[in-house]
């Protein structure tokens, strides 16, 4: 079994939504839709779905052609951020609706609700109403809801987005464990890339209704086809700049040269460098760390990390690091940077190489 976009559009009058996509699904996968608000995400999930129809291309399913064919003829089940559950019924009612939709018997939509509801610690709320539930609550109502019956594609649409720091964290661990040997395809959308990590699986990038790049997580995190992929896989923003190389040596627009011993396999030329902010640190983590100096513009302080933005050159760059730094905005600060760690894209912003 498997989903199979092939050459998939979707225009809305002068606008085009998705552009030509094609895309294939196995049995069993973790899916992630990975891209900012408007990249094309939900509009992607909907032609999935069956909730709208493509402007052209096929949509497949188990090897038959299903374009057209409406969501309520196909065994799809689709979680928004949105808490959508049915207010009057009680919490095992809503859990429970798609198997009386399906006609199963009594004591198995008993068995399969507790089972839902224990995995999603729901049990003791069984019997009140969505308006009685926290927010966090009705969303793993919601969520149960999709688990309960044998789903052959279960979608979700950036589900934990409006729960709380703590419950989102929980979730999170838990999602691929109760996806785990299900015989469902599972497409998850999230603007996050930390998400993307967490999850693995495999990936899509999406940007402004294009997919650049889709694999497995962790390969195209190390390995980005272009800088849009790379810039779409990366939360701070990547830090990107033009560079000269030559050898090993990395000349700046600002004649600012540094040393990257590992960028000797990189031919000579002109290039779009891109380093990713946990790269640049205020401790040097290696012996063959550049320095580079920056006016600090913002900070940002997590608990566990130090974020800071400053301005290099008339450049806002950004470094990530563990622990608690303690900057003072407009002061400058001395920073060091693994250039070993780039990424160098031609003048068609494609990969030529990583200097690691």
């Amino acid at each position: 079994m498997s989903l199979e976009l092939k050459n998939v559009t979707k225009r809305v009058g002068a606008d085009t939504h998705i552009h030509e996509t094609s895309l294939r699904f196995e049995d069993g996968s973790f899916n992630i839709l990975l891209g900012t608000t408007l990249s094309g995400k939900t509009s992607l999930m909907q032609l999935m779905a069956g909730l709208d129809r493509p402007s052209s291309g096929e949509v497949w399913f188990a090897g038959k052609n299903v374009t057209g064919v409406p969501v309520q003829k196909r065994n799809v089940s689709m979680v928004y951020q949105q808490f959508i559950n049915y207010p009057n019924f009680s919490v095992y009612e809503n859990i429970a609706s798609p198997l009386r939709v399906a006609g199963m018997a009594e004591a198995q939509i008993d068995k399969r609700v507790q089972q839902a509801a224990d995995l999603l610690r729901l049990g003791p709320m069984l019997k009140r109403r969505p308006s009685e539930l926290s927010g966090g609550q009705q969303q793993r109502t919601a969520i149960a809801r999709a688990l309960v019956k044998d789903f052959d594609m279960i979608l979700l649409d950036e589900p934990l987005a409006n729960l709380d720091y703590k419950l989102r964290e929980e979730l999170r661990d838990e999602l691929p464990k109760l996806f785990a040997g299900r015989n469902c395809i599972v497409v998850y959308a999230t603007t996050e890339p930390t998400e993307a990590l967490l999850f693995g699986g495999n990936t899509v990038l999406l940007h402004e209704g294009r997919v650049t790049q889709f694999g497995p997580t962790s390969s195209i995190y190390r390995k980005p086809a272009d800088l849009t992929s790379a810039q779409v896989f990366s939360d701070p923003p990547i830090n990107t700049a033009k560079v000269m190389k030559k050898g090993d040596q990395i000349t700046l627009e600002n004649k600012v040269t540094w040393r990257a011993p590992k960028a000797a396999r990189v031919p000579d030329g002109a290039y779009t460098i891109a380093i990713r902010p946990h790269h640049i640190t205020p401790v040097q983590q290696g012996r063959e760390a550049s320095t580079i100096e920056g006016r600090v513009l913002v900070t940002e302080l997590s608990g566990s990390e130090s974020v800071v933005h400053f301005d290099m050159n008339g450049q806002t760059w950004v470094s990530q690091s563990h622990g608690i730094h303690p900057f003072e905005v407009g002061a400058t600060a001395k920073l060091f940077v693994d250039v070993d760690q780039g990424f160098f894209f031609d003048g068609e912003n494609r990969l030529i190489g990583a200097a690691a």
